[in-house]
């Protein structure tokens, strides 16, 4: 039988998707029934650019709208890891990147919730599950298409 995906999030994220799907199911759909009863009343459909983007629109709404539903169906909440000691869904790592000797904190979230330019990566990606279950003091090495690289855990919060 096949096994629909999970989607690992906080209950955070789980409540700003509900929020979202609230807003384009009452407001911005209303806004885009507006846009195609104006097009409509322009005359000829055939010729008619504004109702072809207005229905454009209307299809990438009910897209995303399909797409906010099946991440809140199938959301699997995490909760942040209490422990300091291992690294966990939740924890924030401090990391010393040996090779550049450059030391960068980030926070290992569900895929829902990675923003690599907020340092905030996915226990999914490789860098995520190479520090998951690691301790203080650990070197860890990540395969990347750059090559190994190597990192040592300074901190865990």
């Amino acid at each position: 039988m096949f096994k629909e995906a999970r989607f690992k999030m906080s209950e955070e994220r789980l409540h700003d998707l509900k929020e979202e799907l609230v807003y384009l199911q009452t407001v911005r759909e209303k806004e885009v029934a507006q846009q195609i009863k104006e097009a409509r009343s322009f005359g000829d459909l055939t010729e008619n650019s504004e109702y072809d983007e207005a229905k454009t629109e209307q299809g990438k709404l009910y897209s995303k709208i399909a797409e906010i539903k099946n991440l809140i169906e199938n959301a699997e909440i995490v909760k942040a890891s209490e422990k300091t000691d291992i690294v966990g869904m939740g924890s924030k790592v401090t990391v010393l990147d040996i090779e550049f000797d450059e030391q960068v904190t980030y926070e290992i979230v569900g895929s829902q919730e990675a923003d690599p330019i907020q340092n905030r990566i996915s226990d999914d990606s490789p860098f995520g599950k190479g520090l998951m279950e690691h301790k203080k003091g650990d070197t860890i090495e990540i395969e990347a298409p750059a090559g190994i690289l190597k990192f040592k855990i300074l901190n865990i919060i």
